[in-house]
């Protein structure tokens, strides 16, 4: 970490947090009345003058959409704050999410921090378990010790996936990471009409539905305005750190209803016209240096031209549905910032606002799909399965993800997208920092090169805080990040930068820059292909002089192969001390909830009580594309069976049985594309019963076509046949017993709030039949050897 400049606070020395207890040196050793004097350990103060902190990451925003950058969304918080500001435009992150968001927190590097991936696709290896080290303390960890208050709101997505049920632990939440308060969700992403909420540890219901204006960015908003004026009223003088971690803008693109069709007609010109017309007006503000080209569309992205009118018209929805969609997450930005303002706080505030925690999204395929959820288990939607859903792109009942031509143009000028840590399309977004009182150059742009493992450093910079080498008994890793507080000097436009080398790796796609100059290696898969691995003999490595070459346009490797060799080396040495080895380029394979360590491994039968709900997939047994058997003990009440018995996932994908109508009835949903029903001959009299759920598929892969049946008391109550099966997770849901948390299996019951179930429910038993009975620790080495 850089030394503090002249203009932020003497760090306090605090080798040891938490430091020791207090020693009441007052007290005396008689009566009270004669020679003793009362004595409190004093509260925690920060040091005077210290800033609140306002702390926003949108997600999957590319550096082609913001207003402020030249895009065509409209973002007028951006364009305020950068106008009272500075503008980074050389900000970088890691092209995906988990890792981002472990690196800003931390200051180190995503490996470091074991978040190579994403906490879903967590492995055994030191660099990808996704669990972040004791010895790496949060930037709320330390400001905490610092006199601040810290809340947390949104998106999580560095809990692990394992440790997410009601049964925790919780060492790894938000609450014990150094923050005050959280709410928001665990997962990597939620609905944004029936989100899965969280205060604190415990999972809560939203406290509205989308017809009486709910969204969760809006609600998310809300929460911080009550926090923040909360803590200002009762101890005005305390700092806070607000982290807003909004959801949006990655899927499912889910603007308010009252935020629809506010772009209808503004994308008609398509993915291509739209990048020139972006990289236009980049150079016409000076976004980005004169000269700047604009690079090529890769071959594998299709023209819009070559498009159907037909399919153009779906395009054109997909992105006017997602810029409503960051127009509002912008939009909820500015509600927090006004609400800062009215309390006299934000001249004394320092804003920073990263747009975007990786490059725009590639994840939707080549034609979008109405359910990202379906994507990311590797199963492409066709044209035809998506352009039925156009009139309802972005409604309740979809989580749509446009296509990759939109992903690419979001990314304007630089090549590729997420996932691809190679090119500045997956890992360049932009900052600004906005701090009234401390920053007068505002409205200037920032060039020089830095990462997100830079923003910890600067908070402990701006606040006066050294590093601590102790943190609740851990001893605690060296920051790799480098403060950028040099920068915010009124003389610091042409700085050079502090921030001299940095590598890139994300499931096999890597670079390494010093001094300049970037060695870029695409390797095999695209990121619309969520499923497959490629050979590593075939990755050819480029490089890139980024000094005179912005956006990576011109690839200069046979210029200059002695340069080439030398980052490749360099690379490799930072991958060895940096935990990124070893490499490993899966995707959806790594979805497999066996793969990681679980209260449920080696459990051939599990049992589940009434009352057992929002038990995460991550963190239960596995429940699609595995032959089980659902044994369920039953009382009919006098009325007849209605509710849900026992549920998995929700609306985007799932199964469910419940009672229906006095029938026992199977409900199988398959991405919102399909839905397969099996309903009891005969109703259900009152009484005893035990239904019983067979699911058994024909091969044994992921999404494997399969057969259901159902008996009652023992008797044949019919059979279904499942042409495919939700081939990994059924998403951010939850399995529940007794009732359908946060949104249902199947619609015909969506309108009758969590569906209860009328009668009692003595136990729901699963029996496994293909569940090797090892430990978790056994089935996480067995797994992680796979080749």
């Amino acid at each position: 970490m850089s030394s503090a400049s002249d203009e932020f606070p003497v760090h306090v020395d605090r080798n040891h947090l938490p430091e020791p207890e207090w020693a009441y040196p007052s007290a005396r050793i008689r009566t009270y009345a004669v020679d003793s004097e009362p004595d409190f350990p004093p509260v925690k103060e920060a040091a005077a003058g210290s800033p609140n902190i306002l702390l926003v990451l949108l997600d999957d925003v590319g550096f082609g959409w913001p207003s402020v950058n030249g895009g065509l969304v409209r973002m007028p918080t951006a364009e305020r704050l950068a106008g009272r500001g500075l503008f980074y435009n050389q900000f970088h992150t890691t092209a995906l999410c988990s890792p981002t968001r472990a690196a800003l927190l931390t200051g180190r590097n995503h490996h470091t921090v074991s978040t190579g991936v994403i906490q879903e696709m967590a492995t055994g290896y030191p660099g990808y378990s996704g669990i972040i080290p004791k010895g790496t303390a949060t930037f709320a960890e330390l400001l905490k010790h610092a006199g601040y208050t810290s809340a947390w709101f949104g998106k999580n997505h560095n809990v692990p996936d394992n440790q997410t049920s009601p049964a925790g632990p919780f060492e790894n939440w938000p609450t014990n990471q150094g923050f005050d308060y959280f709410y928001g969700f665990i997962s990597g992403e939620t609905d944004q009409f029936s989100p899965s909420l969280y205060e604190g540890t415990q999972a809560v219901e939203p406290p509205a539905r989308p017809e009486d204006g709910y969204q969760l960015t809006r609600d998310l908003a809300d929460k911080a305005i009550s926090w923040i004026g909360t803590q200002k009223a009762i101890a005005p003088d305390r700092p806070f750190l607000a982290y807003f971690s909004a959801g949006a803008a990655h899927a499912p693109h889910q603007p308010p209803l009252d935020w629809r069709g506010r772009n209808v007609g503004r994308f008609d010109m398509g993915w291509d016209e739209y990048r020139r017309v972006v990289h236009q007006n980049q150079l016409d503000a000076g976004i980005i240096p004169p000269g700047t080209k604009l690079t090529e569309r890769p071959d594998q992205i299709p023209s819009w031209d070559s498009q159907p009118a037909a399919h153009r018209e779906l395009f054109a929805r997909q992105a006017e549905n997602f810029a409503d969609f960051l127009e509002h997450a912008d939009h909820e930005v500015g509600r927090v910032v006004d609400a800062i303002d009215e309390l006299g706080e934000l001249e004394n505030t320092i804003v920073i606002y990263i747009i975007g925690d990786n490059g725009s999204s590639g994840e939707g395929s080549l034609v979008g799909t109405p359910n990202e959820l379906m994507s990311l288990n590797g199963r492409q939607p066709s044209i035809d399965e998506a352009i039925d859903f156009t009139e309802r792109w972005g409604l309740p009942g979809t989580s749509p993800h446009y296509a990759v031509g939109w992903a690419h143009a979001g990314d304007t000028p630089f090549q590729w997208t997420k996932q691809v840590a190679s090119h500045f399309g997956g890992t360049r977004n932009s900052m600004i920092v906005s701090w009234p009182e401390r920053i007068t150059d505002t409205g200037s742009i920032r060039s020089q090169f830095h990462h997100v493992i830079d923003v910890m450093p600067t908070l402990l910079d701006i606040v006066g805080v050294a590093h601590p080498t102790e943190v609740n008994g851990y001893i605690q890793k060296p920051i790799e990040g480098t403060s950028f507080g040099y920068t915010f000097a009124s003389d610091a436009a042409d700085a050079p930068s502090r921030h001299t080398r940095q590598y890139f790796e994300m499931m096999g796609n890597r670079a390494m820059y010093a001094d300049g100059w970037i060695a870029s290696c695409r390797h095999g898969r695209l990121p619309w292909e969520t499923a497959g691995s490629y050979s590593w003999d075939d990755d050819v490595w480029e490089l890139y002089d980024i000094t005179n070459d912005f956006s990576q346009a011109d690839d200069v490797a046979e210029q200059h192969p002695a340069r080439l060799r030398e980052l490749q080396d360099m690379f490799m040495a930072e991958a060895a001390r940096y935990n990124v080895l070893p490499l490993d380029d899966r995707f959806a394979e790594r979805l497999d909830v066996t793969l990681r360590p679980s209260f449920f491994a080696g459990r051939g039968t599990v049992t589940f009580r009434e009352g057992m709900t929002r038990l995460p997939e991550g963190s239960g047994p596995k429940m699609v594309s595995v032959p089980l058997t659902l044994t369920a003990e039953i009382d009919v009440p006098d009325a007849g069976a209605e509710g849900v018995v026992f549920a998995v996932g929700g609306d985007a994908a799932g199964w469910s049985l419940f009672g229906w109508e006095g029938h026992a009835r199977f409900h199988y949903n398959f991405f919102g594309i399909r839905r397969y029903d099996l309903t009891s001959a005969e109703r259900l009299t009152p009484g005893r019963h035990t239904i019983t759920v067979a699911i058994t598929p024909r091969e044994p892969r992921p999404g494997a076509p399969a057969d259901v049946t159902m008996s009652i008391d023992g008797a044949a109550a019919g059979e279904l046949h499942l042409p495919e099966q939700i081939p990994m997770r059924c998403g951010t849901e939850t399995m529940d017993v007794g009732m359908d948390c946060v949104s249902p299996v199947c619609n015909d019951y969506a309108d009758r709030g969590l569906f209860p179930f009328s009668g009692k429910i003595h136990g729901v038993t699963f029996d496994f039949p293909d569940v090797t009975p090892v430990t978790g620790h056994e089935r996480l080495k067995l797994a992680t050897q796979l080749d």
